[in-house]
């Protein structure tokens, strides 16, 4: 039961990541609107929607889903901070749906994160040469 409750969790944080893609890579007004007020128009969404896109794919794949947790949590944590300093809790409207997508994926990210601890501890310690 727990190992199904991972996958739909996982699942769950990519398609928020990937759902989000469309609108940074296409310059949709409100992601070019929320990354100049940030000051990080254009590169940084582009460099944003990069990451998410790999974070995505890493953590759907069991051998690499940690390592996705792991940027995912980095990237949401970015994400919140971003709301909370400079956007604010509800960007054009939006009810506050970007920025409830950001902690839901952040607590899945967290969660995988610590269910895939000893797959990051292992690949840690062999790079180390242990």
């Amino acid at each position: 039961m727990l190992k199904l409750l991972g996958w739909v969790i996982r699942i769950l944080a990519a398609v928020i990541m990937l759902q989000t893609l469309y609108f940074k890579f296409s310059a949709a007004p409100e992601s070019v609107l929320i990354f100049t007020a940030v000051g990080m128009e254009p590169w940084g969404r582009y460099g944003v929607g990069v990451a998410e896109l790999l974070a995505a794919v890493l953590i759907l794949l069991p051998r690499t889903a940690g390592w996705g947790a792991f940027l995912t949590v980095g990237l949401m944590v970015g994400a919140v901070a971003m709301h909370v300093l400079f956007l604010g809790i509800e960007v054009l409207n939006d009810g506050g749906l970007l920025f409830t997508y950001a902690i839901v994926t952040l607590m899945c990210g967290l969660y995988t994160l610590w269910e895939h601890k000893h797959v990051l501890r292992a690949d840690i310690a062999s790079l180390r040469g242990k």
